[in-house]
């Protein structure tokens, strides 16, 4: 997969992550977690803020359950992780650098969506006090029909709400679980980072170090419309 697959093609639809992809929430992510750990008592195993990125927050607290040798804690764990989350972001939403411009450009071009593998009442939260809710017209999240991300779920359903087939629609992710959602559901994906060594520098088409990437931008004007 080659970027040439994104700066060459125009897309019927675009599908954005929230967490770390519109909103600069995965530090609340990571807040949230330290203090949960802490209020349960527990040490965060090494490395584990890299194994939770992108993972749906009752999956989150099993793995913290688990890796901490707490397997009945599993439930409590995830309760106090997405309520301390939604304090913090509650107290302080900001967006990543670009998103708001990309997708105000892109929303009058294309039908938006967000897929996420956070509460809808967050993620709505989160675009409604940034100005952005408006211009998705649809929000999937995980639920008990729709399974979390890696699976494809959310965006394949964000594609059909879209009125388009998966391969016309473009992904927006910051984390290889979204990323590996997003490709398994057939989008072509732009990943937000540095790029990883093969095999998961594979997931993205194309990755920037950010949404304000001049030649992202250059392509969303000349592909989207000014």
């Amino acid at each position: 997969m080659t970027a040439h697959r994104i700066f060459s093609w125009s897309p019927s639809a675009l599908v954005f992550d929230c967490d770390g992809t519109l909103m600069d929430t995965e530090r609340h992510w990571q807040e949230a977690r330290t203090i949960t750990f802490r209020l349960f008592g527990l040490t965060p195993p090494a490395g584990f803020a890299d194994r939770a990125k992108g993972v749906h927050y009752v999956e989150c607290g099993a793995l913290m359950a688990q890796e901490t040798g707490k397997p009945d804690l599993a439930d409590e764990l995830a309760d106090t992780l997405l309520s301390t989350f939604t304090g913090l972001v509650e107290e302080d939403p900001v967006t990543m650098p670009g998103a708001a411009a990309l997708v105000r450009l892109a929303a009058r071009h294309r039908p938006l969506a967000v897929a996420s593998n956070c509460p809808r009442a967050t993620v709505e939260s989160c675009l409604d006090r940034a100005g952005l809710l408006g211009c998705f017209q649809h929000v999937v999240v995980a639920g008990e029909e729709v399974r979390p991300k890696p699976e494809p779920d959310v965006y394949r359903a964000a594609a059909r709400l879209c009125g388009v087939p998966p391969e016309e629609a473009l992904a927006v992710e910051d984390s290889l679980t979204g990323m590996e959602s997003a490709r398994r559901a057939g989008l072509r994906v732009i990943g937000i980072g540095t790029r990883p060594p093969d095999p998961d520098g594979e997931r993205a088409d194309l990755w920037v170090t950010s949404l304000a990437d001049p030649e992202l931008l250059s392509w969303a004007r000349s592909r989207l419309g000014p």
